[in-house]
């Protein structure tokens, strides 16, 4: 089921900038577990279908909007934000989700494949506190056909998170 992409130099299937980011951090080990489905992981059903975890176990890396300037959210696949959480704790006035061309912009990558770090630009982060209930989950690795497992409080400490409670509540 799992296969390496023809075009990635390592034979891993993350994104060459991706690669390289985890290189850079030390993460030699990640870049090595990461796998490739060629049916895709583009969404978090899709990712957790082709890893055979719970929902739960995926993270989504999600770009947002607060007045005007792009915020990463990592959440668990289970799970929705809620932007008026997300505006509490940036102390916005608005929060919107971004546009497929910030998301190309702020982040490098097309969404479906968005990493949770390793990104063309800086950006705020915060991490759902519902990642840290698993031992280990899995985010996109650049592209919408590769994903890389990871334990969450490795997750949040690279990522450069803060973290916080800003997914949805359910009744």
């Amino acid at each position: 089921m799992t296969t390496t992409a023809a075009n990635d130099a390592d034979g891993s299937g993350a994104h060459p900038r991706f690669a390289e980011a985890l290189r850079t951090l030390g993460l030699d080990d990640v870049l090595a577990r990461t796998r490739r489905f060629p049916e895709g992981t583009r969404t978090a059903v899709e990712a957790a279908a082709a890893v055979g975890c719970e929902l739960s176990q995926i993270c989504k890396s999600l770009i947002f909007a607060a007045d005007g300037v792009p915020v990463l959210v990592l959440m668990d696949g289970a799970s929705r934000v809620d932007v008026e959480r997300v505006r509490g704790e940036l102390g916005a006035a608005k929060v919107t989700r971004a546009d497929a061309g910030v998301v190309r912009e702020t982040t490098g990558y097309a969404i479906g494949g968005v990493p949770p770090f390793g990104h063309r630009t800086r950006t705020r982060v915060l991490a759902d506190r519902s990642l840290l209930a698993h031992d280990v989950v899995w985010a996109a690795a650049g592209t919408p056909h590769a994903v890389f497992p990871i334990q969450p409080k490795d997750l949040v400490a690279h990522a450069g998170a803060d973290l916080v409670d800003v997914r949805e509540q359910t009744a």
